[in-house]
């Protein structure tokens, strides 16, 4: 199987190409640290944690980078209001950003670059771009002359003089072209400076990645990712950037999630409509966030409601409940098989349907619905499953629970221990109910005596109290049973 993805620089899918066979390259523009991340945050880094994990499971190895922007307007201008330097309130967000990840159950990148820690690669960039004629200096501050790069606007789709033509950039009177952007910022008083050919200063946005992916990862790699909203500016200027000093191709392939939404409007902190993941993460644990995220495809928007999460959180216990139903079945038996030649089908294939969703562009939606089918085809046979089961259909069954635990983890999800997770929600959801253990007890009680008398009218009625109140009960001849319905 071949895995294919959508590059957004050609606008179509491909098969995965790697410069060395079976090693990935990916570099992935990480955040400015100067507040707390979002949901909009979350989504990215869990998109490329889950193709890290993909590919790794498919066999490749992978060297994945994703930068820290330690230095900017926002940072500089944050920190001013905080009364702080530029380095404790970047350093602080770090610390943040990691306890966030690990809240999250993310993998740790091989390298989390700082654009502080690179000062000297910028400035090599920027010299050699310098000597091409690509970049020009005016009273301490450096441009880059986007006009003499003739692929400008290629990953994009944009015209440079339709760009132009619309452009509502201040002119500068430093700039020979409205839409030339900085490659080096003059100091101004009271910011953080670093010396440079040009006077002292500090590098501009763009050029920080340009100069961090090819100390490390060299001039051409594999993968770049980011979200839809780094591919203008931001990415297409990295490739003028870099294709311009090097003179060769700066990314195979170009990979762009979509946005979060709430109410179909894009979550950012500009607009103030952002939740952040320390929010989420008091409201719903790590793995309802991340099978509320992976319920879409990457490149989709994904619109944030308070129905979306509740249908991830009934999903992730449905699946929870059946790995639970398997794992409290006998560990032999001697009956016949009772699994229909279908559902051994399906159980049989789920891994493979799995990996060819994943093949087609990472659609975690389509894997979910193979992983949501043979849960529904399991919690069928296990309901109806004889009392004397097969000892081939228990080792099918365990089988299959075990692959849906695998290719879970893919996910970041199903990694708990089934029961533990279960007994857990009960308690969750029994403390938030109007009704007590001793209560429901009681109510028992009272249904066995309405039984014992005939009064089966009493002890319908009684039942249906519970349930409105998320207690089912169970009838077997050792009694009856109770548990919260969740």
């Amino acid at each position: 199987m071949t895995i294919s993805t959508y590059n957004t620089r050609t606008g179509k899918k491909e098969p995965l190409a790697t410069i060395k066979e079976n090693h990935v390259n990916l570099y992935v523009c990480g955040i400015t640290v100067y507040d707390y991340c979002h949901l909009g945050h979350a989504r990215s880094t869990l998109v490329f944690d889950m193709i890290v994990r993909y590919l790794r499971y498919r066999g490749k190895t992978v060297t994945f980078i994703r930068n820290f922007t330690d230095i900017d307007d926002k940072i500089i201008k944050r920190a001013a209001e905080q009364n702080t330097t530029t380095e404790e309130l970047s350093n602080r967000f770090i610390q943040a950003f990691h306890e966030d990840m690990i809240s999250l159950g993310n993998l740790t990148p091989d390298l989390e670059p700082k654009a502080t820690e690179h000062i000297p690669e910028i400035i090599e960039l920027i010299e050699t771009l310098m000597a091409k004629e690509l970049a020009y200096e005016t009273e301490g501050d450096v441009y880059y002359r986007v006009e003499r790069f003739p692929h400008y606007g290629a990953l994009s789709g944009r015209n440079l003089d339709d760009m132009m033509a619309g452009a509502r950039i201040a002119v500068s009177a430093k700039k020979e072209n409205p839409m030339d952007f900085a490659l080096w910022k003059s100091s101004k008083p009271g910011e953080p400076t670093w010396e440079s050919p040009w006077g002292p200063g500090r590098p501009g946005w763009h050029i920080e990645c340009s100069a961090m992916s090819k100390k490390y990862l060299g001039d051409t790699f594999d993968i770049h990712g980011g979200g839809k909203d780094l591919i203008f500016p931001h990415h297409e200027n990295e490739i003028a950037q870099s294709e311009g000093a090097s003179g060769k191709p700066f990314v195979n392939t170009w990979i762009h999630h979509g946005f979060v939404t709430i109410k179909d409007e894009k979550m950012s902190k500009s607009l103030g409509n952002f939740l952040t993941i320390r929010e989420m993460l008091e409201r719903y644990p790590a793995e309802i966030l991340r099978l509320f995220v992976f319920s879409a495809h990457y490149r989709t928007p994904l619109d944030f409601t308070d129905q979306a999460m509740h249908d991830a959180e009934t999903g992730l216990d449905r699946m929870y409940s059946c790995l639970a139903a398997v794992a409290g079945l006998p560990q032999s038996g001697s009956g016949a098989s009772a699994i229909g030649k279908k559902d051994r089908q399906k159980l049989e294939k789920l891994e493979e349907r799995f990996c060819q969703a994943l093949d087609n562009d990472f659609n975690t939606a389509q894997a979910l619905g193979h992983i949501f089918d043979v849960v529904k085809t399991i919690n069928k046979i296990t309901h109806h499953l004889p009392e004397n089961p097969g000892q081939e259909d228990l080792d099918l069954l365990t089988k299959s629970s075990n692959t849906l635990k695998r290719v879970g983890e893919i996910l970041g999800i199903l990694q708990q221990e089934p029961v533990a997770y279960l007994q857990a929600k009960q308690q969750k959801v029994l403390a938030s109910l109007e009704i007590s253990p001793a209560e429901i007890d009681n109510l028992i009680a009272q249904r066995n005596r309405a039984r014992d008398e005939k009064n089966w009218d009493r002890a319908d009625q009684i039942r249906a109290e519970l349930l409105v109140k998320q207690i089912e009960i169970k009838d077997s001849a050792s009694g009856t049973t109770w548990q919260v319905k969740i």
